[in-house]
This record gives structure tokens, sequence and C-alpha cells, in this order.
């Protein structure tokens, strides 16, 4: 089956920031906030420190993925310049998105150039209260603040790129992506994580698909496997949730990925690949869209 990987991340050093402070890696995988918290960032095969394109490549490489979609976050921290080259060195397999703090005093001058000199095919903004925007600044409303953006991004052939967290996270606004999805029918916008829905999110998760059944709204499955934890793999309510996806908003509309390389910590890269197209619950069509084909819809691929 033909592979194209949705959400991937890379980096030369972890420097995430959020709402703990800033992340320091600790070595073998670890990092420590600077409220004295410390997580597991990478598996202790993959290095301390960071996740380098070269990593990656060889990564998805072995497991058959012909293209994957680099992008960005206060997690890991921003790398526009390091994706930048990633995509020079490695154009037949990765696009990049651009990421910048909306409330910046020079952000529309950090978008231009990410734009105009970077070539970033699309921008990616972590609004989540979790680990995004939303855990070091006040609430906001999502289409208010990144109403220029769509628009600028809809003028340059771009694709938005939006993790607004799960439900019940100020940050989940399903209704602000409607409203720009409104406003901006000829702008493609992807939702991440299949708008992240935990073990006890399902009627949510229904609820604002419902709401989000437009022409140029996608969603990347990517991370579904871990936040349906502490289910193990083949992940059976994950698996519902997609199956569900694809009776409100369509197959056509959902991408694969797998947000590596954290959630690598968790599972194989293996499982994270073949964890829904093993179950007998889609067809063959379904997959290869899914897989494949619906990620140069959503992407300039």
């Amino acid at each position: 089956m033909r592979r194209i990987d949705c959400h991937v991340h890379i980096f030369e050093v972890l420097k995430g920031f959020n709402g703990k402070g800033e992340m320091r890696p600790i070595g073998g995988g670890l990092a420590r906030w600077a409220d004295g918290e410390v997580v597991r960032m990478l598996p202790p095969e993959l290095g301390g420190k960071a996740f380098a394109v070269d990593t990656c490549y060889q990564l998805l490489k072995r497991n058959g993925v012909e293209k994957a979609v680099l992008l960005q976050g206060s997690f890991y921290g921003f790398h526009n310049e390091y994706v930048a080259e990633a995509v020079k060195k490695y154009p037949d397999m990765f696009i990049g998105a651009g990421t910048f703090d909306p409330f910046g005093k020079y952000a529309d001058r950090v978008y231009d150039r990410l734009t105009n000199e970077l070539g970033m095919k699309a921008m990616k903004f972590e609004t989540s209260t979790g680990c995004g925007f939303m855990s070091y600044h006040r609430d906001f409303d999502i289409a208010e603040v990144f109403g220029k953006v769509a628009k600028k991004a809809a003028e340059n052939g771009q694709t938005l790129v939006l993790d607004v967290g799960s439900p019940g996270m100020s940050s989940f606004q399903p209704e602000a992506i409607r409203k720009l999805a409104q406003e901006n029918p000829e702008l493609r916008i992807v939702v991440c994580h299949l708008l992240a829905p935990t073990l006890r999110d399902e009627e949510a998760l229904k609820k604002s698909l419902e709401l989000l059944r437009f022409d140029n709204v996608y969603f990347d499955i990517s991370a579904v496997p871990f936040n349906v934890q502490p289910e193990i793999y083949p992940y059976p309510t994950g698996i519902r949730y997609i199956r569900e996806a694809c009776g409100i908003v369509g197959y056509d509309k959902l991408l694969w990925g797998t947000d590596i390389p954290s959630v690598l910590c968790s599972d194989s890269y293996r499982h994270l690949a073949d964890y829904f197209t093993r179950t007998g619950e889609f067809t063959e069509e379904e997959l290869q869209a899914i897989s494949y084909g619906n990620a140069g819809k959503a992407y300039s691929f």
C-alpha cells in the first residue's frame, strides 16, 4: 500500500515551550520542563536530544513511506529554518509547514518570510491548552486570531493546519474552524489528530465532525492510537472513531499520519501504520485514499 505520512516532526534539538516554561533535553530521550516535570520525548534508540532529518528520512523509507508533511508546534519548539533545509535536501520526500506566534509584534513579517523566502507550503498552529498557544497565552477565539492568516494562506495557495486539542479544552473550538472554512471556501484546512478524542469523547467527536462537513476541511488521524490509551494495538476504539468519521465527513477527508517521534515511545512505526489497515473495517478504496490519495488534495503534492 502506498503511504504519505501527513504528520511528522523533526528537530535539531528539543526546545519546546508551553505553560510549564521552556523544555530542555537531559539525555536518553528525556527532557525537563522549567517547572521540573521530566517527560520522555524520544525512545532510546532514536538518541537523546534530536530527531534529525536524516534519521527521519531513513525511518520513513524503511517503512515504505513515499512522502511526509513536516509540521511544527511549541511542544518540540519552532524549527522553521531546519524544516526548510530538510525540504531542500529531500524535495521528493518532504513538504514543510511553517509556524509562528500570532501574538508576536512582528508576526506579519515572519509570515511573509516563511512564505516568500523559506517557501512553506502550509502554516501550522498548535493552539491547544495542553501544549500550544493557549497553554501560555490567555484563551482566545481561534477564528478571530487566525482570520488574517487564513485569508493570506488562501491567497498564497497554502494549507492551514490547526491543532485545537481535545474536547473539554478551551482551545477545542470546532465552531471557530467552521467559521474559517465558511469565510475562506478556497482555503484547505487540516485539523490534526481527528480532533484528538480520548476514550470518553465519542459523542463530542461526532457532534464536532457534523459541524465541520465542508469540502475544504480535512482531518489527519495522527496520534489517534496515543489518545485512546490505555488501549493497545490494534486500538479498537481508535478504529471505531475513524470508521465513524468516514460516515460523517467521508473517507475522502481523512489523512493518515503518525505524529512521530514522541508517539514511538508508546508503539512502533509499523503498528501506527497498519493498525487500521488490517481490521477488515475499511474497503481497499478507503484505505488507499486515507493512506495516500487524499494527501494530494489537502497539501501541495
